[in-house]
């Protein structure tokens, strides 16, 4: 899925694919690896301008993409950064992650630079651009989790950051509209250069894959496609919304558990 699909079915006249993001200037923050680089591409073959940022450069840099070092944590430089641009149409909040790590290893303080990465600085980014975005009509698209809807032991700090966000692109569109429209992908599992860290081999992806209803772990162009369709004309109706990318989701673990075939049921009807 390395090319974005045609949202119209026709070929756009800027000779892009129909999304009308021919020429318009897109941020994608952590935009190096993984899902954000998924998303710097998609936008590159719809025909924008893109800049990736983030702290360190990439190893493989996004072909058509230009890198600029900025810490997101950091508000003046971000701020440094939003300034300097000539126009802006598009910013995607990709930037965040965090390490396994349950509640009671570590202090409040390692848990809440977690949520200052994955909440903290989608605002101040956000913030930053808001006059370039203001002015353009753009849009910002907010990258969520699942772990933001469901509990998330191991990364509580992140799965609490990643439902703040989602409120907050939801008061963001309120306030901000009718002139910058702001939209969420709660991403589920994405198979990325990084995936044996979080699900082992390739024995070990094969097994996460078969509990997603769709067979399989999303591509970074997965995500990619979808925040190219939330930033196009395509939705230009749609801003306060959350897109679920996570294949299908999670079978329900008691489905497994119950008795079938005529078993009697473990509770009791009145």
């Amino acid at each position: 899925m390395d090319n974005v699909d045609n949202v119209d079915g026709t070929e756009g006249t800027d000779g892009t694919d129909g999304t009308g993001l021919g020429g318009r200037t897109v941020v994608v923050t952590g935009g190096t690896r993984g899902v954000g680089a998924g998303i710097a591409r998609a936008f590159v073959e719809a025909g924008a301008k893109v800049l990736v940022c983030a702290r360190r450069p990439p190893e493989v840099p996004v072909a058509g993409a230009e890198f600029v070092p900025v810490d997101l944590r950091d508000a003046p430089a971000v701020h440094t950064f939003f300034d300097a641009l000539p126009r802006l149409d598009v910013l995607v909040n990709n930037a965040g992650g965090a390490p396994y790590r349950t509640l009671a290893e570590a202090g409040a303080e390692r848990h809440a630079r977690v949520i200052e990465l994955n909440l903290v600085a989608p605002l101040t980014a956000s913030l930053a651009a808001y006059a370039h975005l203001r002015r353009a009509g753009g849009s910002i698209v907010m990258i969520g989790s699942v772990s933001g809807t469901r509990p998330s032991p191991g990364s509580a700090a992140y799965g609490a950051a990643k439902a703040g966000l989602e409120n907050l692109a939801r008061s963001m569109a309120v306030e901000w509209a009718p002139d910058i429209r702001v939209n969420t992908l709660v991403v589920g599992m994405v198979r990325t250069e990084l995936s044996h860290l979080h699900y082992g081999g390739e024995q070990g992806v094969a097994a996460v894959s078969r509990t997603v209803p769709l067979g399989r772990l999303a591509d970074p162009s997965d995500v990619g496609g979808a925040a190219v369709f939330l930033a196009s004309d395509a939705a230009a109706y749609i801003s306060g919304a959350s897109l679920l990318v996570h294949g299908g989701g999670e079978r329900p673990a008691f489905l497994d558990a119950a008795t079938v075939n005529g078993a009697e049921p473990t509770y009791q009807e009145d």
